[in-house]
């Protein structure tokens, strides 16, 4: 029996023959909310385009999106990777931080974006987005972001609350990202573009550590951890005007791009049986990502994943130089660590793109498997075995490959636009449950050993992979009970795949749109 490859039928065709359209009444009013995108879907899809047309149009798309993703998230994780520059340059002893004061400035950040999460203010932005856009959201978020506040710290020296505020301002902006790509991109394409910009965090890293090397060569003026925050704060408003000017948001409205491009655009994208874009909240859908299991073992993926996370970012410096390394020297020496992210999240992408088949698993199993032997080199390798513990600690940087592809799996493999947007706050939670408890497994009492935080990593990780595997086999199963249904012809028939496009440009979710495929 053939299988039917739902990254395929994506990518071929381009033309639609014509066939009768669903409407909300033919559906279960469930689902009766169109897209935003649907009159300009509805009339152009009857149209024939060339696939070099499609192409030229995806360019212009990339050359308009990606580059404002690219040093958007760059500059979003310096901000986030501020502390850690800082915290060799006297940070704790100038703002007066003793004992496990610097672990809780650390978690600080995550800590204000769960918060947001709990009380439903996270909730009601994600609902905003529909009606003001995501690129405002995105944009608005990097102009007022904590680089205005820590600025203003610098000067005061009052700075855990403003700290901690960086959360509630930055709540938005990986669930928006993660909404464009959806929005924008098949899901064939979903995977590079995606790394493209999620890259820039082993960029950031190199990047950051030339700047704090740099700091440290400053011998007049300011505290030299005050610098750190004022030069990378100010890049970052900079570039968010930017990005408030240049950053479209819906595809139907994209003024770059011309009218019969935009019908191009959208027709692209309604071939991932999603939908585009809808600004209505469905409380069916809500309720769905509740009993749906996926939306628990994503929660489950990102705590795990992030746990370890404290030590690739607010903790780097400071357990480098607990290997025996100068100041200094904990600073260049993060740069291959950032060249092993930067390279892995690049490879893997490139990867999921050349091989699109089941492929995304595959590859966040293999990063997941590379960090857990990184981890197990931390806890087993003698303290005097510095080498070896440096290049355990740049082993573990595979970790944003295998997180983000995790990503990919929200915005490929969920249908429906309020469960797409409660999928993604689930998994943002656990992202910032796991770095809330990552910092303290950072003991002060443990330094320069720090064997418990060690471990927490090793788990960790090992619990990430096997999250990562139950949801392999149960998207596996979803798909081979869907394929089964139509053992008779093996694979959709042309008219049940227009079907299926339709249902999604009318919110259907995934679960209920019967002729989806999970991307695995």
């Amino acid at each position: 029996m053939a299988s039917h490859d739902p990254e395929k039928s994506a990518l071929e065709h381009p033309t639609t023959s014509q066939s009768p359209s669903l409407g909300p009444d033919d559906i279960s009013p469930a689902h009766a909310h169109q897209d935003e995108n649907y009159e300009l879907y509805k009339h152009s899809k009857e149209v024939d385009y060339d696939p070099a047309e499609a192409k030229r149009v995806l360019r212009k798309i990339d050359y308009r999106i990606i580059p404002i993703l690219f040093v958007t998230y760059m500059l979003q994780y310096l901000d986030k990777n501020s502390l850690n520059f800082a915290s060799v340059y006297g940070l704790q002893k100038g703002t007066h931080l003793h004992g496990q004061d610097y672990s809780w400035l650390g978690m600080s950040l995550h800590l204000a974006s769960l918060v947001i999460a709990d009380e439903g203010i996270r909730f009601n932005l994600l609902f905003w987005i529909p009606v003001l856009s995501v690129s405002f959201w995105i944009s608005a978020s990097e102009v007022a972001n904590w680089e205005v506040l820590v600025v203003g710290y610098d000067w005061v020296g009052n700075h855990p609350h403003y700290y901690a505020s960086v959360g509630a301002l930055e709540a938005t902006v990986n669930p928006g990202f993660v909404l464009l790509m959806s929005m924008w991109y098949t899901s064939a394409e979903q995977p590079l573009r995606l790394e493209l910009y999620y890259c820039t965090n082993g960029i950031a890293t190199m990047f950051g550590g030339l700047i704090g090397y740099a700091v440290g060569h400053i011998t007049t003026g300011l505290q030299k951890w005050m610098y750190v925050f004022i030069i990378f704060g100010s890049i970052s408003i900079a570039w968010g005007v930017v990005s408030l000017l240049v950053l479209p948001d819906l595809p139907s409205t994209a003024k770059f791009l011309t009218e019969p491009e935009r019908s191009i655009a959208v027709n692209r994208v309604a071939r991932n049986k999603q939908g585009v874009k809808n600004r209505h909240f469905s409380k069916y859908q809500a309720i769905q990502t509740v009993k749906d299991p996926k939306t628990w073992i994503l929660f489950i993926m990102a705590t795990g994943a992030q746990v370890p996370n404290s030590a690739l970012t607010s903790f780097t410096s400071i357990i480098v130089g607990s290997f025996g390394f100068s100041t200094l020297g904990t600073q260049y020496l993060q740069i291959p660590g950032g060249a092993v992210q930067f390279l892995a999240l690049l490879f893997g992408g490139w990867v999921c793109t050349r091989w699109p088949n089941n492929t995304r698993c595959a590859t966040m199993v293999f990063a997941n498997c590379v960090c857990i032997i990184g981890a197990g080199l931390l806890v087993g390798l003698p303290s005097d075995n510095k080498w070896g513990r440096l290049v355990a600690l740049w082993l573990c940087y595979f970790q944003g490959l295998g997180f983000s592809l995790s990503l990919t799996m929200v915005s490929s493999n969920v249908a429906g636009y309020t469960k797409k947007q409660l999928t993604g706050a689930v998994l943002f939670t656990g992202y910032c449950v796991g770095n809330i408890i990552g910092p303290q497994t950072f003991r002060s009492s443990e330094a320069p050993g720090y064997h418990s935080a060690y471990i927490a990593m090793l788990v960790g990780y090992s619990v990430k992979l096997a999250a990562v595997i139950v949801l392999y086999i149960y998207m596996y199963r979803v798909n081979k009970s869907r394929d089964e249904e139509h053992s008779a012809r093996g694979e959709l028939s042309e008219e049940e795949e227009r079907e299926a496009i339709e249902k999604g440009m009318l919110d259907q979710t995934e679960i209920d749109n019967k002729g989806f495929r999970y991307i695995l």
